[in-house]
């Protein structure tokens, strides 16, 4: 068995994995597949060096196969297909309110902890989620990406009728799309990318593209002035904060999904003008991954058309120098051994 270790300077190194025997309340799981994420690339770029305590095994998009019991484990059994849910909580704090996804102590599994790229990993029984026996384990591996579309799409309140535009059409941005579209509402989404542009209207996502012309013209365009009653910010840069606050109807809401480690200018004044809600959303809870998992279960988030590549664990290095290169492709995985 191998893993991936990052070790600073853009440099993955394939090493041996262990299997480690699991404790009391811990899971041995064989891997099958661990999606790279956009959290991948910060830190194989370096953003995070301050964070990751190298040399560390990274990955956290995880399906897997139960390989091993520790004494008192009884939601899974050896054979079970399974999806991880990285988190380790830590001790609650009266800061946390009972959300301890986003709890002072929480800590991520793959950047704070040894991660899920890698043949065998030893992790908390309560971070797994059983797939149904007939789920491919390529699909399992994107249930962590759709639970955070999942809970990013439940913060936003979206209902039926609605109409949302998606800023960004990465992973994370598709599948929120998706998921809206699932709750029966109207998705419009937001991208210069043409090859997800492309992919996004083979999804029968509705597009429109800001280098083509000003992108909050023509959602007023395509919905007669109405505009967005829910506004998801997925891309991370300045002109998505700058199109954001230009998109919602009276009293819509802006949920801000992705990471902005620096602060940004935002036109505060559309705020108070239409009564708009920003509303964070981070990560995910329990309910979000049952819900991916049925979603997915069921087809009617479809994954497949948004894997790019799966990628053998040895060519780990080229496939992350790849996607730093060409911004088009969507879902990258790595073939960690385990198989269906």
């Amino acid at each position: 068995m191998k893993a991936v270790t990052y070790s600073g300077d853009k440099t993955l190194n394939v090493v041996p994995s262990h299997p480690i025997a699991p404790g009391a309340g811990e899971v041995r799981v064989e891997v099958a597949y661990c999606g790279v994420c956009g959290t991948d690339m910060h830190i194989y770029h370096g953003h995070m060096d301050q964070r990751v305590d190298m040399p560390q095994i990274i990955g956290h998009e995880v399906s897997a196969v139960v390989a091993e019991l520790g004494e008192g484990v009884t939601n899974v059994a050896v054979g079970d297909k399974v999806a991880v849910r990285p988190l380790l909580f830590g001790e609650p704090a009266e800061f946390d309110r009972g959300h301890e996804h986003v709890g002072k102590n929480m800590k991520f599994i793959g950047i704070d902890q040894p991660g899920g790229m890698q043949g065998s990993w030893t992790v908390p029984a309560y971070t797994l989620h059983q797939l149904p026996a007939d789920m491919s384990l390529r699909h399992g591996a994107l249930i962590e990406p759709a639970a955070v579309a999942v809970h990013d799409v439940r913060l936003g309140e979206v209902k039926a009728g609605e109409t949302c535009v998606v800023i960004g059409g990465g992973p994370i941005g598709l599948l929120i799309a998706l998921v809206a579209k699932e709750k029966g509402a109207r998705v419009i989404l937001s991208e210069i990318n043409a090859t997800r542009l492309e992919l996004a209207k083979s999804l029968d996502l509705e597009v429109v593209n800001p280098l083509e012309g000003d992108a909050a013209e023509a959602v007023s365009a395509l919905t007669d002035g109405a505009m967005a009653d829910c506004v998801f910010e997925v891309s991370g840069s300045t002109p998505g904060v700058e199109l954001m606050t230009k998109l919602p109807a009276a009293r819509g809401r802006i949920v801000m999904v992705a990471i902005h480690p620096e602060p940004r200018p935002v036109d505060l004044f559309k705020f108070f003008w239409s009564e708009i809600r920003l509303i964070g959303a981070r990560l995910y809870e329990g309910r979000d991954f049952d819900d991916a998992i049925a979603l997915v279960a069921a087809g009617k988030v479809p994954v497949e058309p948004l894997i790019t590549a799966v990628n053998p664990i040895d060519e780990v290095q080229a496939t992350f120098a790849g996607i730093a290169g060409d911004p088009a492709g969507v879902k990258y995985l790595i073939a960690c051994g385990a198989e269906d």
